[in-house]
């Protein structure tokens, strides 16, 4: 991928493609750098974290050859954190966010920087960067750790292995980085994690609410539910759950609903609610990553030839809209396991109990639900705001912290139970399916075609975690139908 500065986005990125930067992007980049460096120099007033100290001792005025070796020291001195580690992916991520952050024209990053950074990403360089322990105002301890393995220091992880990043530089045959005036602080403000895990937070959100959209549809097939609660008429002005209705509409067809049977359950008439909750909810997210990255990320940052300080690290928008993502899937998730209570019962399903073929010597799908209750216990427990709790730091000069990284590993985590969820709510729909009269409606046969690719209708008991584990990796390997792509602010041009 070519990037050229406008049309850079993380939406943009395939998975592990190479990149690089446009000739006249690096040449913007080169100008930039000299302006800033000019003003720089002539500038008598001190200028934070750049010929000052940083936190509370932002007041100690750095002489030149203080200076020389300060950017190299913010980096180094502040790497506290250990594991456990993000993940290769969620590194790679990052850098891609700290990539475009490099492209504004408020950061004056050079080109020689900018160009390292993409090296690294093509080449695989994967910084072991702690996931937790993160109690600065912004991100300076996991991103010293990220970028500290620039100038040849700390860790990276080689096929999950610790290994020097010393080491790892010398194998692609790269000297380290030395960083120049502002850049060493740079590269630690801002808020990229908090970005990463909103990026990635987004995409897990949108992959949940299509699949648990189609497990509703499943729900009221099986039931024979009553479908004039799903019009799209009766979601008045809310266009959003409009759509979602419609799209449910698509799916369960206009068949008859079971003879006798006057209204399903609260779960199977609620779920496109609380599915199009989640949906506004991670819309807002959307909403914020896209004016999150039209601000500068810089501290100090470089406008109209001088340098300013921001608030570009305290992400607690971000944070916060995390958290209520987080909240809404929890909804979703006992929705969910509601639904699937009620499949297992035949007094709703009219279908053998607990969905087994010959049920009492055969125990059926009753501990899949089991399953799926204590996925749902760990979910509940997520749901409290991660991004409350600020804690005097730096002797009071940084007495509020965001914590939107923590909103973000919340976030990761309720969306890896709510992933098992959905899959054990596939399985006992699709068993349902099998045992029920009919084919279903048209619309889901499809689903019920890839389901029983991976978990087979189960006519004699078996054990079903691996088959779970293994449908809920298929789910999370598939790509949801909206992709984020919020563009980058400001490029340098």
């Amino acid at each position: 991928m070519i990037i050229t500065g406008s049309d850079f986005s993380l939406g943009s990125v395939e998975d592990g493609e190479p990149l690089q930067l446009a000739d006249e992007l690096l040449k913007a980049l080169a100008e930039n750098r000299e302006r800033m460096l000019a003003a720089l120099s002539t500038r008598e007033a001190p200028v934070y974290g750049v010929n000052t100290g940083m936190g509370r001792l932002s007041g100690v005025v750095l002489d030149a050859r203080q200076q020389a070796e300060h950017q190299r020291n913010l980096v180094i001195g502040r790497a506290v954190g250990g594991p456990p580690w993000l993940s290769a992916d969620e590194v790679r991520l990052l850098l891609l966010v700290r990539l475009r952050d490099l492209l504004r024209p408020d950061v004056a990053a050079g080109p020689e920087l900018v160009s390292f950074l993409v090296d690294r990403l093509n080449d695989g360089f994967t910084p072991a960067v702690p996931r937790s322990g993160l109690g600065s105002a912004g991100e300076i301890i996991p991103l010293s750790h990220a970028f500290q393995t620039f100038l040849g220091i700390g860790t990276v992880l080689e096929d999950g292995v610790e290994t020097p990043a010393a080491d790892a530089l010398a194998r692609r045959g790269v000297e380290p980085y030395v960083l120049g005036p502002k850049e060493g602080v740079s590269l630690i403000q801002g808020s990229p994690l908090a970005m990463m895990h909103a990026a990635q937070g987004w995409r897990f959100a949108q992959q949940l609410i299509d699949f648990q959209t189609q497990a509703v549809a499943i729900a009221v097939d099986v039931l024979g539910a009553p479908k004039g609660v799903y019009s799209p008429q009766l979601a008045g002005g809310d266009r959003l759950l409009a759509n979602l209705l419609s799209e449910l509409g698509s799916l369960i067809g206009n068949g008859p609903a079971r003879p006798g049977l006057v209204q399903a359950p609260v779960s199977v008439r609620v779920g496109p609610r609380a599915i199009a909750h989640a949906d506004r909810v991670n819309g807002d997210l959307m909403a914020t990553m896209t004016r999150w990255d039209s601000e500068p990320t810089d501290s100090p940052a470089f406008v109209d030839g001088d340098f300013v300080s921001t608030t570009g690290f305290h992400a607690a928008e971000l944070g916060l809209r995390m958290d209520a993502l987080t909240a809404a899937l929890v909804h979703v998730g006992e929705v969910s396991v509601q639904r699937m209570h009620r499949l297992l019962d035949p007094q709703f399903s009219n279908l053998p109990p607990q969905l087994a073929v010959d049920p009492g010597p055969q125990a059926g799908l009753s501990p899949l639900h089991k399953r799926a209750v204590g996925e749902l216990h760990a979910l509940r427990r997520l749901a409290m705001p991660a991004t409350l709790g600020s804690i005097d730091t730096s002797a009071g000069q940084e007495d509020v912290q965001a914590f939107a990284w923590a909103a973000g590993e919340q976030l990761r985590t309720a969306s890896g139970h709510l992933f098992a969820i959905t899959a054990c709510e596939f399985i006992i729909g699709a068993q349902a399916r099998h045992l029920a009269p009919g084919d279903g409606s048209r619309g889901l046969r499809a689903i019920y075609t890839w389901i029983a690719e991976t978990v087979p209708p189960v006519l004699v008991d078996r054990p079903l975690g691996p088959e779970v584990t293994t449908l809920t990796t298929r789910l999370r390997a598939l790509h949801p139908q909206r992709l984020p792509n919020p563009g980058v602010g400001g490029q340098v041009s």
